[in-house]
């Protein structure tokens, strides 16, 4: 008999049995489901600091031990790079290259188009942050300059991995190269949380692109953009 099993058959006698302790169990079952340890001063708190405290040193072990030399494995620079929570999916193939002081989450997935002409490039700059769970389709180049930040869930999409035509898309053909397109963040710019980014655009110095956005056009530098499609709403200079 398996644990699952067993857990079963107990909990079935529990809530039919006449057994008087099967009945104490239903009648109470509240109560004790409630049962916990009363907060001791001066102890929990204590405990609470340690247990924060061990959690971020294996963290950071872990990722300078582990993640960090195993990503770094498969890229070019990367000098005083960053990451959290784990390390980037890769799918290749694709060349990285990565500026000095970059901070990138370890829930993110860089990938790239398999029928290139040639490999596909992601470069990114100084002092870049690409935030959790982010996803950067490269189909030739994707371009992130110095100081460009991505909040959470963004997604630069330079190929779409499907063709347009249907019965093209159920025998499992690939894009077109009329679908893709280089994608380049020059410097300063901020994308908010989810924006998406399709292929062929360039979005300008210092610009901010709104939350959940979906960018399918250039956007000059120094403003603010937002919507479906992504409009200017305002200059900032």
């Amino acid at each position: 008999m398996t644990q699952t099993s067993l857990m079963l058959q107990m909990k079935g006698w529990a809530k039919t049995s006449p057994n008087p302790i099967a009945k104490f169990i239903r009648n109470n079952w509240k109560q004790l489901n409630r049962i916990e340890l009363p907060v001791i001063p001066v102890l929990h708190p204590l405990l609470f600091q340690v247990h924060r405290s061990i959690s971020q040193l294996s963290h950071t072990l872990v990722s300078r031990l582990y993640w960090l030399p195993l990503f770094k494995s498969q890229i070019k620079g990367g000098k005083r790079l960053y990451l959290y929570s784990g390390m980037p999916q890769i799918l290749a193939p694709l060349q990285i290259q990565i500026g000095d002081d970059c901070r990138i989450s370890g829930v993110s997935t860089f990938s790239g188009r398999w029928f290139s002409q040639k490999t596909p490039e992601l470069i990114v700059g100084n002092n870049v942050d690409i935030g959790w769970q982010t996803t950067i389709a490269v189909a030739d180049q994707v371009i992130l300059e110095d100081n460009v930040r991505m909040a959470g869930k963004a997604f630069l999409a330079g190929y779409p991995g499907h063709p347009v035509d249907p019965i093209a898309r159920a025998e499992g053909k690939p894009d077109l190269d009329s679908q893709t397109g280089t994608i380049h963040l020059k410097q300063n710019v901020w994308l908010g949380t989810g924006v998406t980014v399709l292929a062929g655009v360039t979005i300008g110095e210092n610009s901010i692109i709104g939350s959940g956005s979906v960018v399918t056009k250039d956007i000059p530098a120094n403003v603010i953009a937002a919507g479906n499609p992504a409009k200017v709403v305002r200059h900032l200079l």
